[in-house]
């Protein structure tokens, strides 16, 4: 290990078992930064061991971040490391198809308890961290998904929609502390997400999606430059262009042939 690694302090990065979360972890283990990552799933184990191939530490914890057990949990195994926190991944998320009336409630509050309550609780206390050190780069998985009302995905969209808004809230107030705030705005990435939330029969859960790999890459080199948010691929681009101008009540309705359970077969 090079001088300059031995000085680098722990990346970590929730909802790290695969898709985005796994190649954010990758991009920071192959610039020689010890991991700490978490998902609620037994595959966390898996890929600490790919990720442990690059010659990092990796502490892996299967944990629940929906919930504040489980976030408490996650920051008393990272502070038993005694290794500070240069960056924070904050990628943990969960979707869910179908319409609101028709999903079970329960569904329906881990959703907003892991994509927004479980997020905030977690970047409270590394950032408080981060600030008291006057050092850190936080990077949060927003989507392009924030800024459509998602007809049949009402739930997630609004989650990343308070995501990608509190993310610059956030960085600004931040500023001139030494700890950066970036949000990743990806559109549709070939990951398990589609499968989990039951959007395999919607056009959206069969369409061609981009690869995670570039994405995460996109990622975290805006994060590593201190940016404030990218949005990644030149179509999600196009996308979140022309939802800026484009009336609410159209985009409910284009979003509905994308998502409506059943839309695949027409």
């Amino acid at each position: 290990m090079s001088l300059a690694e031995a000085d680098k302090g722990l990346a970590v990065v929730t909802g790290a078992s695969s898709g985005i979360g796994y190649e954010l972890a990758k991009c920071a283990a192959q610039d020689g930064y010890d991991l700490a990552i978490a998902a609620d799933e037994p595959q966390i184990e898996e890929a600490a061991t790919k990720l442990r191939e690059f010659g990092v530490e990796v502490e892996a914890m299967q944990v629940d971040l929906s919930t504040r057990d489980g976030v408490r949990r996650f920051v008393a195994g990272i502070s038993a490391l005694g290794k500070p926190i240069d960056l924070l991944m904050a990628n943990a998320g969960r979707g869910l198809g179908d319409g609101f009336l028709d999903e079970n409630i329960d569904d329906v509050q881990r959703v907003v308890d892991t994509n927004i309550s479980g997020t905030l609780a977690l970047v409270h206390d590394i950032g408080n961290r981060m600030r008291a050190r006057g050092k850190g780069r936080i990077l949060f998985t927003g989507s392009i998904a924030g800024f459509i009302p998602g007809t049949f995905q009402a739930v997630y969209n609004s989650t990343k929609a308070f995501i990608n808004s509190f993310s610059f809230a956030l960085r600004e107030e931040l500023s001139n502390t030494g700890v950066t705030v970036t949000c990743l705005m990806p559109g549709a990435t070939d990951t398990e997400f589609f499968e989990r939330a039951d959007l395999m029969d919607t056009r959206v859960g069969q369409a061609k999606k981009d690869d995670p790999a570039p994405v995460a890459k996109i990622g975290y080199d805006a994060m590593m430059e201190g940016e404030g948010d990218v949005v990644s691929g030149w179509k999600n681009k196009l996308m979140s262009a022309a939802a800026n101008v484009t009336p609410s009540e159209v985009l409910a309705r284009q979003h509905r042939k994308m998502t409506e359970p059943g839309s695949a077969k027409n």
